[in-house]
């Protein structure tokens, strides 16, 4: 039987597939004659999802099912299943109010059944997909990757199908292989039941791929519901310059499944990509990129992809990244101000320079005001947003009285209305540095399970210890009171109210004696 691929993407929120649709491309160039066909979950209503799949693979007949899983951590600072979890989680934990202490225990039950029934369903879903499948091709396979399998591969492996085969960070390599019908085990993957995951499997490094220009004359052709995503003029549509991220950050498992060394895609084939949903019309676009910048020696790289932008003439166009603020330059600021970038992320976490390098994040906070300030200077005058995730390593009443400074700084550069805090607080992944401080601390065991989410795990996965755990949980029980509607500014204001407000010259000051690295053995 001819190879004939469904990729289908499981239900998430309404955000561009752009993972599966690059697979399908590469798979297309590299195997013109191989069908193929891209089913999106994210555009069917939940009540259809089994009987829209049963009628794909019905019409389709795949010889193999590709699953993208995209979403499965719950810790966020907005709304999502049930509520917002954080919120509910901190009423649970913090409140001395019974009433809200119970109104927190049932938005957390809420959330919990939200989070196990996506889980259930989406297992069952690949489930149904596999024995709905087996109806036209006994011999039919399963590969199951995407963001959430390559965080949780290990544990998802005990409830995937015999035979599953799970994919951790890029597939292109896989399925080239297995298209071949070559050995596909010395990729980043292993097959439920037959293999194990090899120890640190996710550390390896990827196999690098040569990217060209999506080709979405083909995409059209294979996929029915493109147009979703072309239709709301507030839409960003992903765009991916580059892979991989060189960093440390404590917390980040971006640098673990893209890997360290910095595979930058043609700014030619970039543009290109670009210009076929710009003639569809779409104006908007999100650079899908770990960093869009993420050292020095890549911002003549980005400029040169701005200019490009600019010389195809697409002077109308709006984007936005996440951006290491500390890699601009002057001239660099005026391209991106030129070029339509009307909004930016910068997860600095912290605004004491202290706590930065105890998280191992490589930021000097002096650089990004000193580049916020160009910024400005060239023209920007649209939404910054900051990410700031408190309490993370050594956090004390200075360093809180740090942030506020800085914080209030890049407000005084850009504007008060447009600088947006987004307040974080860690859920802790697997294979992170974090991770590997919890066990030497003893806060989590090795073989911890971090898929469940009973109230006793909670608590060590949504990273908030003691001593200032319960200050900001009262803190921010008082910022949902007072102004839900602006969680993160009343935050601030909240902490400046408390706690006063540093000198920014001790915020941009580390010195180097008492900022020891971020430990990765017990404490004695």
């Amino acid at each position: 039987m001819d190879n004939r691929i469904l990729y289908v993407r499981l239900p998430c929120n309404p955000i561009f597939p752009i993972g599966v649709i690059y697979l399908a491309d590469h798979v297309h160039k590299q195997f013109p004659a191989v069908e193929q066909r891209l089913f999106d979950l994210g555009t069917v209503p939940p009540l259809d999802y089994a009987s829209a799949l049963d009628t794909c693979i019905d019409e389709f007949k795949p010889s193999l099912l590709v699953f993208s899983w995209r979403d499965i951590q719950i810790y966020a600072p907005v709304g999502g299943r049930g509520g917002n979890p954080l919120q509910h989680t901190f009423e649970f934990y913090y409140a001395r109010n019974l009433l809200v202490k119970l109104r927190g225990a049932i938005g957390l039950l809420r959330v919990a059944q939200g989070y196990y029934g996506e889980l259930w369903r989406n297992l069952g879903l690949i489930k149904r997909g596999m024995k709905r499948a087996r109806r036209y091709n006994p011999a039919v396979r399963a590969v199951v990757g995407g963001g959430a399998v390559s965080v949780f591969y290990e544990q998802l492996g005990r409830s995937l199908p015999k035979g599953t085969i799970v994919s951790v960070g890029e597939g292109e390599a896989l399925l080239e292989k297995l298209l071949r019908s070559k050995d596909f085990l010395d990729e980043r993957c292993y097959v439920v039941g037959e293999t194990t995951a090899r120890d640190r499997m996710i550390h390896e490094v990827p196999t690098p791929i040569e990217k060209t220009a999506c080709d979405y004359s083909y995409i059209e052709t294979i996929w029915s519901e493109f147009d979703y995503y072309l239709q709301a003029q507030d839409f960003y549509v992903g765009v991916q310059t580059k892979r991989g991220c060189p960093h440390n950050c404590c917390y980040c498992i971006y640098t673990v499944i893209e890997g360290k060394q910095v595979r930058i895609n043609p700014a030619e084939e970039v543009v290109a990509e670009m210009r076929q949903l710009y003639d569809r019309g779409m104006r908007n676009f999100w650079f899908t990129d770990a960093q869009l910048i993420p050292a020095r020696k890549y911002i003549d790289d980005v400029a040169e992809l701005l200019q490009k932008v600019l010389d195809a003439g697409m002077s109308d166009i709006h984007w936005a990244a996440y951006i290491r603020a500390d890699n601009l330059t002057p001239a660099l600021c005026d391209l991106m101000v030129k070029t339509g970038m009307n909004y930016f992320e910068i997860g600095i976490t912290s605004g004491s320079q202290e706590l930065v390098r105890k998280m191992r994040m490589g930021y000097n906070l002096r650089t990004v005001l000193e580049n916020c300030r160009d910024l400005k200077a060239a023209g920007f005058n649209d939404v910054v947003s900051v990410n700031y995730s408190f309490n993370v390593i050594d956090e004390r009443p200075e360093t809180i009285r740090q942030t506020i400074a800085y914080h209030r700084e890049l407000e005084r550069i850009f504007g008060a209305d447009k600088v947006e805090p987004a307040i974080f607080f860690i859920g802790l992944q697997p294979h992170t540095h974090l991770e590997t401080y919890a066990f030497a601390q003893n806060i989590l065991k090795p073989g911890y399970d971090p898929m469940n989410i009973t109230p006793w795990t909670v608590r060590k996965l949504l990273w908030n210890p003691e001593p200032l755990g319960s200050l900001f949980g009262e803190v921010c029980l008082q910022a949902w009171q007072q102004n839900p509607n602006d969680f993160g500014r009343e935050v601030m204001a909240i902490l400046e109210q408390r706690l006063g407000r540093a000198e920014l010259e001790t915020a941009l000051t580390a010195p180097i004696s008492p900022a020891k690295p971020l430990a990765l053995s017990r404490s004695s």
